[in-house]
């Protein structure tokens, strides 16, 4: 699963190739137009000047911090296709930091629970894959509810510079994410904080599933309300201004590096 993600056939499992919006990146050159550049970006002056259709090529801001931050705590346990909702975070950790190293940013993490497990500042060096490889290697979730106070005095502490955060986590229900939104709000006042959690898919299964008997209908319905409340949870981080990605967890890969793909082309970091 590791090497699917990292290798560089992503757009065959629904990596987009994302349109950059307006200019915040850095110019790079004056070039010859080719079809699919974008008439925005024409510079007049040098097509009167060369008789041809030119364009400013712009190119992403480099060296930007960008962290990935791992719960380890009692939700991230669950089982999805033999693999842990941890599991599937470090795979996207790996497959995520690569992408972003060969966009010439910075990568670093964090993992936590009650305690920070582990932390790598952000470096821009493509061999410091391995080493977060290494810090990844043994890592496993916890029977505790994580400490969210703890992760916004760390990342205050550790984290001084405006920084890309994508945390990993997940929320059983709203009352769950609503109790640890002061911190994400906190967080996310300093960076840019993408949440990222995951949908159940066995329960989308049995929602799409016929109710025979009232045992059935009850299951359906305790389904619909955990399906619905996680689509609450985007509504809610929305609000209060925090960016989100709701995802299955076999998709989980490709939709986080989409999301680092859209913030770039966005300049919102």
């Amino acid at each position: 699963m590791i090497l699917r993600a990292m290798s560089n056939r992503l757009t065959q499992f629904g990596l987009k190739k994302i349109r950059r919006i307006g200019h915040t990146s850095e110019f790079e050159q004056i070039k010859d137009y080719v079809q699919g550049d974008d008439f925005r970006t024409v510079n007049w002056k040098a097509t009167a000047k060369r008789g041809a259709l030119m364009v400013n090529q712009y190119q992403d801001e480099k060296s930007q911090p960008i962290y990935s931050i791992i719960d380890t705590g009692r939700v991230m346990k669950m089982p999805f296709n033999g693999l842990k909702l941890l599991d599937y975070a470090i795979n996207s950790t790996l497959a995520f930091s690569n992408v972003a190293l060969k966009k010439h940013d910075k990568v670093g993490m964090l993992t936590f629970s009650k305690t920070v497990d582990s932390y790598l500042p952000a470096v821009q060096k493509l061999t410091y894959l391995n080493t977060i490889l290494e810090r990844l290697y043994n890592i496993d979730t916890h029977f505790t509810d994580s400490d969210f106070s703890l992760l916004y005095a760390q990342l205050k502490r550790k984290v001084t510079h405006r920084s890309l955060l994508m945390l990993y986590t997940n929320f059983e229900h709203i009352s769950a994410l609503k109790r640890q939104l002061p911190y994400l709000q906190a967080i996310a006042k300093k960076h840019l904080l993408v949440v990222v959690i995951f949908e159940n898919t066995e329960l989308d299964a049995l929602i799409a599933e016929d109710a025979e008997n009232l045992q059935a209908i009850y299951h359906k319905t305790i389904a619909e309300k955990f399906s619905y409340e996680k689509r609450l949870m985007v509504k809610e981080l929305q609000k209060h201004g925090i960016q989100s990605v709701l995802t299955a967890p076999e998709k989980l890969s490709v939709n986080t590096i989409n999301k680092y793909l859209e913030i770039k082309a966005r300049g919102l970091l």
